[in-house]
């Protein structure tokens, strides 16, 4: 399918190789995924001078299926939660023939066609592994790659972390008590239903992808058990036959109207405590938005068994803790990412439990020239955010934007991040939440006062 955009909706395209300006900071980009490619296209149309170094052989990060370098959690039926519109980028608007919710393959795609149309392919290079990030002595950074030229240390001025955070498999800690007979794989391993297939599946976990591996396992498994130890707002992706998700909010409304809003989205989705989920203990809006729309038409035809916590594991069966059993073969457990830098050592920086403040999600107040890009889970889609962060930092490194002093940096970062925390309940998944609308127009705010600054200074 030939890529179409409306022109009147799109940036014009770059037709010519851009020529970096060599008086910049030189910069590297970690990550050529959704995040990675909004960067370095930023920083590429600045002219400030990068490099960005992908583990793989391809762009798309985990939107890229079976992606060479080992990360995505890219499964068969995977699409977005978010509808088209809300997940494109500002200036290259995803094509009209796309359905509200895109496929992996669609998203892929719209990618690949977002590299090309800006010209900036030739400055990511493929097949190379930071294994390194560490300070240098004249307070740049030092980064050591492994690729197909051998390994070799470069230093760079600044470095965009830009390396994901669906990646590094979070199994419960500690693991439930007895032993299992069958195979137990992370929902990070799963590809399609062929893996389903035939089997007594057993998927533990009330988010996203444990609702869609259910679903699937529902129509491909001898059975399907859904273990689900904390109940969660359902939402479906349509709502009065339009994506759900199009009521765009003003950025500087408060956030319980955000609230309200994906409470009525739950109260047109309906309860799910009617087919045996727990009732929720949080307010909608309280959590990560889960969405599925079939999940309730499988439970309802039986094909789906829910049940509660898992108490212990015994054999070829797992016992809950309302004191019944269900026989597997296979756990795909569902539970989540930790967020992990293994090219940072830990004592410069490590994200325990998943917590790392940064300010406005991007910017390290002890390490400067370190920046985090796409590092936030917002209600709503990353891509967006990512660009204004990649914005955000191309108009640091050229001058154009002045930061304000070090202890309004801290104080803003530890006010924003204590009231994320107050809008979710306390949970690994919910470190780095933050409200779409509110997080860019609040970041739209700072690089204007930003650029103020630069104009009254001496």
């Amino acid at each position: 399918m030939a890529y179409m955009v409306k022109p009147r909706d799109r940036a014009p395209a770059v037709t010519e190789v851009v020529v970096p300006d060599l008086s910049l900071p030189r910069v590297c980009v970690i990550g050529a995924g959704s995040s990675g490619i909004a960067a370095a296209k930023a920083l590429y149309l600045a002219r400030v001078p990068f490099d960005c170094f992908e583990k793989g052989t391809s762009i798309g990060g985990n939107w890229l299926y079976d992606n060479p370098n080992g990360q995505s959690a890219c499964y068969e039926t995977l699409e977005i939660n978010t509808s088209c519109p809300r997940m494109a980028f500002s200036d290259f608007p995803m094509p009209e023939d796309y359905p509200p919710y895109a496929r992996h393959d669609q998203v892929q795609r719209y990618f690949e066609a977002y590299v090309d149309y800006f010209g900036f392919r030739h400055t990511i290079t493929f097949d190379t592994t930071v294994e390194s990030v560490s300070r240098s002595g004249d307070g740049g950074w030092l980064v050591r790659i492994a690729g197909r030229d051998g390994t070799q240390t470069r230093r760079y001025d600044a470095v965009l972390v830009a390396n994901g955070h669906h990646w590094d498999a979070r199994w419960p800690d500690p693991p439930y008590p007895g032993s299992f007979d069958g195979e137990q794989i992370h929902a990070h391993d799963y590809r399609c239903g062929d893996q389903l297939a035939g089997r007594d599946v057993l998927v533990v976990g009330a988010g996203n992808s444990a609702m869609d591996i259910a679903v699937e396992a529902s129509y491909r498994a001898r059975s399907a058990t859904l273990s689900i130890r904390r109940g969660q707002w359902v939402l479906r992706k349509m709502a009065l036959g339009r994506p759900s998700d199009q009521v765009a909010l003003p950025g500087w409304m408060p956030w319980w109207v955000t609230g309200v809003r994906l409470r009525i989205g739950a109260l047109l989705s309906g309860s799910l405590t009617k087919y045996g989920l727990p009732r929720p203990e949080h307010k909608p809006g309280q959590s990560h938005p889960v969405q599925s729309d079939q999940i309730r038409s499988r439970i309802r035809a039986g094909a789906i068994t829910v049940r509660p916590a898992i108490e212990r594991l015994d054999g070829d069966r797992v016992r809950f803790v309302d004191g019944s059993s269900a026989v597997a073969d296979l756990i795909v457990w569902a539970t989540g990412y930790r967020v992990s830098f293994p090219f940072l050592d830990a004592g410069l920086v490590s994200a325990r439990d998943n917590e790392l403040p940064l300010w406005k999600r991007t910017v390290h107040p002890d390490l400067p020239g370190l920046y985090f890009i796409g590092l936030v889970q917002p209600v709503g889609a990353v891509m967006p955010l990512a660009e204004a962060q990649g914005a955000w930092i191309a108009e640091m490194m050229t001058g154009r934007y002045v930061a304000p002093p070090a202890a309004e940096i801290r104080k803003q970062m530890l006010a924003d991040h204590e009231r994320n925390k107050r809008h979710f309940y306390a949970s690994p998944r919910h470190t780095m939440e933050v409200d779409f609308d509110h997080y860019l127009w609040a970041l739209d705010r700072e690089r204007r006062r930003g650029r103020k600054r630069v104009s009254s200074a001496p």
